[in-house]
């Protein structure tokens, strides 16, 4: 077996995560998958090449009997039958305590793009999650006293561990850094599982940045090799798939079949996918240009069709269908902002609990009550929609691909958006704090991939913006300057400067970074 070494400074209780037994279950994942997870991300570069020369993907000609097969899903356990409002956050230890607290059914335990993965947030993190699922988590802060409370019901856990895509520097294996995602998935398994299932709940998971169905059944293999190892029972294990990249919405059910013994269902990752869709044919021609962020909303075509045949597959195949992100924070401060916001976070659920969806997504507890009561408008008693099939629902790739279609334009208000909200998001990563309150907005990575994407396709493709201006590096260089200058009096300098640095490198490379947290990895501690 792979000799496991801690290369990360001491956390406060890290010695009761990071046992000897705990780690070499954790080196027994890397032993078994670490080789496979590499050759996978190898993968993802021939088909993105492949995307790029030829402006197209489609629907796999080898899997057409998995999505003509006749099949279903395993049945949900009961604690996750009923999935209609999902709370996510950070897991640190106050917010782990609200959103248990929050009235939500589920909580997304966050230890991906939510959480700076400096390595006190990650074990810490497990810290916290082994408390909570204990129940005896609590804070003493600033004079006041969280716990969990005794007349709420709280939120089944479902952990988003890592992506595939990034290494955990604080544990090594065998001589090569750790996976960060089996580094989040084995420890949480490891102590958590069979105290989960001794309450009546299980070790529940949501997966995220996978791009074809061959990354599912990575994570099958991972899942039936670590309930065997630890004398689970098979199919304990319960995963819901963020479908958040474009080649992954051409992938569902086969996604859902490779996992079928442990899928629970597939969410709409709403601001990844937009950030998947730039990036996957950021230089594939002028018809794949998105105009301002704000303005490619749900309703976009493109949008439509992913949510609508994502529902469609979901129930199909006796899968929850789980919809996006309202990243809104009300602020008592703007009265006026927060009633406007409210109405559209009001309609967003009212259309997803419309089009079929089983339950959606909030980022705060102010939230909850509005996503719960849409859906309960559709629900009633109901737990779920499940016998919705949508089976009128049919799409194409063309209208899967149809970026052109999305009304809106570029404009200079929304460049200065991008680079003012990509600056702050990684002034804040830097710091610590991937779940950043941004313009009355929870942010997390995905919002900086956006922006960033979204610059350096506008910069290669010329775009016009509003004022006639064209997009040039030179523009943009000129706009971080200001932006620079009239951050100075909110980020201290020590991470104001290395994030305008880090946006202008991801956002104007001559080599398109995949993920700008590779890069913001190596500058943290």
């Amino acid at each position: 077996m792979s000799e496991a070494q801690v290369l990360g400074d001491p956390v406060e209780r890290g010695d009761e995560i990071l046992t000897p037994e705990a780690l070499a279950f954790l080196a027994g994942l890397h032993e078994a998958f670490a080789a496979r997870r590499d050759e996978l991300l190898q993968a993802r570069s021939k088909r993105r090449e492949e995307a790029r020369t030829t402006g197209k993907l489609d629907f796999l000609p080898e899997t057409k009997e998995i999505r003509e097969g006749d099949w279903k899903v395993a049945e949900a356990p009961p604690a996750l039958r009923d999935r209609r409002v999902e709370i996510t956050g950070p897991t640190d230890r106050k917010m782990t305590i609200n959103a248990l607290n929050s009235g939500a059914k589920v909580w997304l335990a966050d230890l991906e793009d939510a959480n700076t993965p400096h390595w006190a947030n990650v074990v810490s993190g497990q810290v916290n999650l082994y408390d909570a699922v204990r129940e005896t988590i609590t804070l003493e802060s600033g004079g006041k006293s969280y716990a969990l409370k005794d007349d709420v019901e709280h939120a089944t856990i479902v952990v988003r561990p890592r992506g595939w895509h990034l290494d955990e520097r604080g544990l090594s294996f065998g001589g090569r850094q750790a996976v960060g995602a089996l580094v989040d998935f084995g420890l949480y398994f490891f102590h958590n599982a069979q105290e989960l299932l001794n309450r009546g709940k299980g070790p529940y998971f949501y997966l995220p940045k996978m791009e074809s169905h061959l990354e599912a059944r990575l994570w099958n293999d991972v899942f039936t090799h670590a309930e065997k190892t630890l004398g689970i029972e098979h199919g304990t294990v319960r995963a819901t798939v963020l479908i958040e990249t474009i080649p992954a919405a051409f992938e569902m059910e086969e996604i859902l079949y490779e996992l079928r013994e442990h899928a629970s269902g597939l969410n709409a990752g709403r601001w990844d996918y937009l950030f998947s869709v730039i990036k996957y044919f950021r230089d594939a021609g002028e018809k794949f240009v998105l105009p301002d962020r704000n303005s490619v909303t749900m309703t976009a075509p493109f949008m439509r069709a992913y949510t609508e045949l994502l529902v469609r597959t979901c129930h199909k195949r006796g899968a929850f269908a789980i919809g996006g992100m309202a990243a809104f924070i009300p602020n008592r401060k703007d009265p006026e902002v927060t009633a406007a916001a409210l109405d559209k976070v009001r309609a967003d659920k009212s259309r997803e609990a419309g089009d079929g969806f089983d339950g959606s997504w909030v980022a705060h507890p102010g939230m909850v009550d509005i996503c719960r009561e849409e859906f309960d408008k559709v629900l009633g008693d109901k737990p779920n929609q499940l016998d919705r099939t949508r089976d009128e629902v049919s799409v194409t790739a063309d209208q899967l691909l149809d970026a052109a279609s999305t009304p809106g334009s570029a404009t200079a208000a929304g460049l200065r958006a991008a680079v003012d909200v990509g600056i702050r998001y990684i002034a804040s990563w830097l710091g610590g704090n991937g779940a950043a309150a941004i313009h009355n907005l929870m942010e997390d990575a995905a919002t900086a991939e956006i922006s960033r994407s979204q610059v350096w396709q506008w910069v290669r493709n010329g775009t016009q913006l509003d004022t006639g201006d064209k997009v040039t590096e030179e523009l943009v260089r000129g706009v971080l300057a200001e932006v620079r200058g009239e951050l100075a009096a909110e980020i201290k300098p020590e991470l104001l400067e290395p994030a305008v640095e880090l946006f202008e490198q991801v956002a104007l490379a001559d080599e398109f970074p995949d993920f700008l947290t590779l890069p913001a990895y190596e500058r943290i501690k």
